[in-house]
């Protein structure tokens, strides 16, 4: 396990009070996928932007769903996540990426003996807003840290979450990033003022 020492983030919190939260979470999107759900927008829109075999960080992994997809049209994938059952599931149902279990304000790579940066990072799921507020910043600094001198990244979320998007916005660039895109969905629908999610494509600055 990796790190350890932040602020416990809302996802620990909500699986702490709550046991088979994260089960229920995993059944979710198995079930989708049985039905045939496209689950893999965020992953497409990862995979437009490198070129084939190029090393992707999925930060905060959750049970592999978007690694996964990338692992397999042949990109090299290391996935993180603070919650075991999710990365349990990401190994069983996504063998082939290397799956780590770890909080992502404590992320530190290297000291797990991965030391070659990435290419590009994703961050999907609204993973975002279930970090500890005070985590934010050191969250999107050690995301920069990990990347490659000019490594990009996609980072999605809700409105109303409790994290503004021009606070977060704000936060990227003082963790060293400057905005390549905004846009308001996976499936590159431009960003407007009355948006109620947002997709940063960010550049390493």
């Amino acid at each position: 396990m990796l790190g350890g020492m932040a602020e416990r983030s809302a996802w620990v919190e909500i699986t702490e009070n709550d046991p088979g939260h994260s089960a229920a979470y995993i059944q979710r999107f198995r079930d989708l996928a049985a039905q045939g759900v496209d689950l893999v927008g965020e992953a497409r829109l990862v995979d437009a932007m490198l070129p084939r075999g190029s090393r992707v960080l999925d930060a905060g992994c959750g049970p592999g769903r978007v690694g996964g997809h990338l692992a397999s049209v042949g990109h090299d994938v290391v996935g993180v996540d603070v919650d075991p059952v999710l990365i349990a599931a990401a190994e069983e149902d996504h063998p082939g990426p290397r799956w780590l279990v770890g909080d992502l304000a404590e992320l530190d790579l290297p000291a797990a003996g991965i030391r070659e940066p990435f290419d590009a990072l994703v961050c999907a799921g609204n993973v975002m807003t279930f970090l500890a507020p005070s985590t934010r910043g050191e969250v999107l600094r050690r995301m920069r840290a990990h990347v490659v001198a000019d490594g990009r990244a996609a980072i999605g979320f809700g409105a109303g979450r409790g994290y503004p998007f021009d606070e977060f916005l704000s936060d990227a660039r003082a963790a060293g990033w400057a905005e390549d895109l905004l846009l308001s969905t996976w499936d590159l629908r431009p960003f407007t003022p009355d948006a109620d999610f947002l997709v940063a494509v960010l550049r390493a600055a």
